[in-house]
């Protein structure tokens, strides 16, 4: 048979191979980074293809549902706890009010959740602390994960983030997240004032090497059934990172949705993740309050949907425990994927043997 034809046929098969198994595995462990490089005087370029492992992979592995939070820890007692070689934990995450400390002197950043505006434990020391453990504790670093409840303490700890944040969010060891809702979201959300997206994202820009939290304002609880993340709530939340450039810088982004909810927004949340991934990596960040309604199965499908390796599980033990992810099923889709990778080899092998014939 012709060479050429031979070659032509065996590109074919392996296109074809590549991308039945790529849609069968859903999501990659790795990203496809493509490198241009100089190899001649008449500036001609050959590209190359490398396979990039990001940071967070590096740390704690592919599966990042298997990462531990701790919540809340906006007190000495409870930084205290997770700050230790036995706790277990990988990310703590922290409020971030303007308050007193021990309810003396001036208005500060201190960590605390509203409506509290007194602790013992300011944001200075917060991180002072944690960069002091993750320095003398190679292999137990902790993620930090900075939630600011207004505009307000987010432009008042600047200064303080200025001085800690480059200390903290090596690349290569473990991240900084800065949190905030910048939009009002489900369902039918007034009660809570998002963070002014604008100014959020032109004092983000000083800390490119931080991980941008950025969710919605939500509704949601026992009683709750119907609601979603909207196509326009999607469609708003990526205007909002083109509008304010975020979409040009290449930071990386994480979309913190709640469970109930984005159990009911598997397309919208898929089509989002999609478009920002044309320019940002983007991973989802699922969490859940205490007591709030969630369709287990729905979710632990929108999981797989998107890969282990593409979302942060941050909810109760109790929901962790029913979403069951280190069984991922029945194999239906191991054996979908198998069947269709014998099914192309079979067509291929009749192809050729007809090719030898003419």
């Amino acid at each position: 048979m012709d060479s050429k034809i031979t070659f032509l046929l065996t590109t074919l098969l392996f296109v074809l191979v590549a991308k039945i198994n790529g849609s069968a595995l859903n999501a990659s462990n790795y990203q496809y980074q493509v490198v241009v490089e100089q190899t001649a005087p008449d500036d001609s370029q050959i590209e190359y293809i490398f396979l990039k492992q990001s940071d967070m992979m590096k740390v704690w592995g592919t599966n990042l549902t298997a990462i531990t939070w701790a919540h809340a820890v906006n007190s000495q007692q409870l930084l205290d706890e997770v700050l230790t070689e036995t706790s277990g934990i990988d990310f703590i995450e922290a409020d971030i009010v303007l308050g007193k400390l021990n309810g003396d002197g001036e208005d500060m950043p201190i960590m605390a959740h509203p409506p509290a505006n007194v602790s013992d434990l300011t944001l200075s020391e917060f991180l002072n602390q944690i960069i002091n453990f993750n320095r003398d504790h190679e292999d137990q670093k902790k993620g930090v994960k900075l939630d600011f409840k207004s505009i307000e303490v987010f432009e008042g700890s600047l200064d303080i983030l200025d001085v800690n944040i480059p200390n903290v969010s090596l690349p290569t060891t473990y991240p900084v997240w800065i949190n905030a809702d910048i939009l009002s979201g489900p369902v039918e959300q007034n009660r809570t004032v998002p963070v002014d997206a604008d100014r959020f994202f032109a004092g983000c820009m000083r800390y490119k090497q931080a991980v941008l939290s950025i969710g919605w304002t939500t509704n949601w609880g026992a009683d709750f059934r119907d609601g979603e993340y909207t196509q326009q709530q999607c469609d708003d939340m990526l205007e909002t990172l083109s509008e304010n450039n975020v979409l040009s810088t290449g930071q990386a982004i994480t979309f913190p949705v709640r469970a109930g909810i984005a159990a009911n927004s598997e397309e919208q949340l898929h089509r989002l993740v999609a478009a920002v991934n044309e320019t940002n990596e983007s991973t989802l960040t699922i969490w859940s309050s205490a007591g709030d309604y969630v369709d287990v199965d729905k979710l632990r499908k929108l999981i797989f949907s998107f890969g282990l390796d593409r979302v942060y599980l941050d909810v109760p033990e109790e929901l962790a425990s029913q979403l069951n992810l280190d069984n991922p099923g029945n194999g239906a889709s191991t054996f979908k994927s198998l069947f269709g990778f014998s099914f192309m080899s079979l067509c291929f092998w009749a192809l050729s043997s007809w090719m030898q014939r003419l």
